[in-house]
């Protein structure tokens, strides 16, 4: 396989243009990598940039597209709605929206009542201020590790240089560190971010304080494929009964890539509030907070001293709801048959990295969790933040992706980030995947 030698320079002409304009030259800081390439065109497994250079995609827009870019189908929905001239109102309600939340409560086990918002962001904020309102608490605990949006109660500790938050503690919590400047000291300290897989902490923080929610990814997967122990999530889920905290899960990353259910159902784990977004339309711009009806009532309950406040010009835009709606349909279409490929794909590439590893003399495993994955360079799937920031080699990760880039295979260059597989791949792709892992691990 030939290394790609792709001219740039319109990627790096309009990285120019729009570094005049937008800060960072990007509308939003985490898509400003190395190297910069301006995409211009996406279609199934594969995107185009700005020089026509082709790359196999495996970022996948940071995981929305679970069928691919530009689905068919999807796109075809959008297309009726345009034609229909359905718009956005802003008054009442339409068929679409109804049609959307049944779908979602006759497949989401923890849905009996779901919010159609616009952002994973939204979706988290919303279920944070429900819970304090339906608890009378403030304090929450978020995890090391865990990328739960970007708004001040969750805008921290995810990839923290260790040396910033110390030792691992247990039980314990770790400073807060934002993850930028604008988040007042005194909203800080409602916030307590403990380690993954670590029940004792979330003992220690509810013995402490008055805490109204628990928020957690069931898997982390802004750190790569973090899973829970046996027995974790059922913890959290006992710990939620025993002092009266909300459980929420983040599924905007989880939901729908490896069930319609969300991996609560995939995990047997029921928390009261689940957030949904991403796989939801297929990469158009939604998200969804679900959970129970004693709980989400509380939306639109008619005292408004008990009721939070959850609005939005946007929510259900005709246009994303349409094409949640035919995600969601596709991916149940034959009993989940996408699903059962993904798995399939999931399966051919994991084996095939752990081989090149092994032939390699490369100590580094695959971590996977269907359809996603990651290359860990160390001895063994890690269980916390501090297990993987102590063991695994961030140099060589970052070298491996930089080099599988230059070869045409798109894996986000920045360490540790998942990988994820859309319908829209074949066998082939993979394979050609692996070929180019081999030869970019050479020395």
């Amino acid at each position: 396989m030939e290394t790609l030698q792709p001219t740039q320079a319109k990627s790096k002409d309009i990285f120019a243009h729009n570094r005049k304009y937008i800060p960072g030259g990007v509308m939003s800081l985490p898509r400003r990598v190395d190297p910069e390439l301006a995409f211009e065109r996406a279609e199934g497994a594969y995107m185009w940039d700005a020089d026509g250079n082709r790359y196999l995609d495996y970022h996948a827009a940071f995981a929305p597209a679970i069928l691919g870019h530009n689905d068919r189908r999807v796109n075809a929905a959008v297309e009726e709605v345009l034609k229909r001239g359905l718009s956005l109102c802003g008054s009442g309600t339409n068929s679409l929206e109804g049609r959307l939340t049944e779908l979602m409560c006759e497949n989401i086990e923890v849905c009996e009542l779901a919010q159609i918002l616009n952002t994973g962001t939204e979706a988290t904020m919303a279920a944070i201020r429900l819970s304090r309102g339906f608890t009378g608490r403030d304090h929450v605990i978020v995890m090391q590790g865990g990328f739960n949006g970007s708004h001040n109660d969750v805008a921290c500790n995810v990839l923290t240089p260790l040396e910033k938050i110390g030792p691992r503690v247990s039980p314990g919590e770790y400073k807060y560190i934002p993850l930028g400047a604008g988040v007042p000291v005194a909203h800080q300290q409602l916030v307590h971010p403990i380690n993954f897989n670590d029940l004792e902490s979330v003992r220690y923080v509810c013995e402490r304080y008055p805490v109204a929610a628990l928020i957690t990814e069931p898997i982390l997967q802004n750190v790569g494929i973090l899973k829970p122990q046996s027995g974790y999530l059922q913890g959290l889920r006992d710990l939620a009964d025993k002092y009266g905290f909300i459980l929420i899960f983040d599924e905007v990353k989880t939901g729908f890539r490896y069930s319609v259910g969300g991996y609560s159902q995939v995990g047997g784990v029921k928390p009261d509030l689940a957030v949904f977004a991403k796989a939801m339309a297929n990469g158009f711009p939604i998200s969804a907070l679900v959970g129970k009806r004693e709980l989400m009532g509380q939306i639109a309950d008619p005292n408004p001293a008990k009721r939070p406040f959850v609005a939005g010009t946007y929510n259900g835009h005709p246009i994303s709801v349409a094409a949640a709606i035919a995600t969601i349909e596709r991916l149940l279409e034959r009993n989940g048959e996408i699903y059962r490929k993904l798995e399939q794909l999931g399966q051919r590439v994991q084996t095939g990295i752990e081989s090149i590893l092994r032939s390699h003399g490369i100590t580094g495993l695959v971590a996977r969790q269907g359809s996603a994955f990651c290359i860990y360079f160390m001895d063994h799937e890690p269980r916390d933040w501090h297990d993987l920031a102590s063991n695994h080699d961030f140099p060589r990760d970052l070298k491996m992706r930089l080099r599988m880039v230059e070869k045409g295979i798109y894996f986000f260059p920045v360490e540790v980030k998942q990988c994820s597989i859309s319908a829209a791949h074949s066998e082939a792709d993979i394979d050609l995947t692996l070929t180019a892992l081999d030869e970019s691990l050479r020395p």
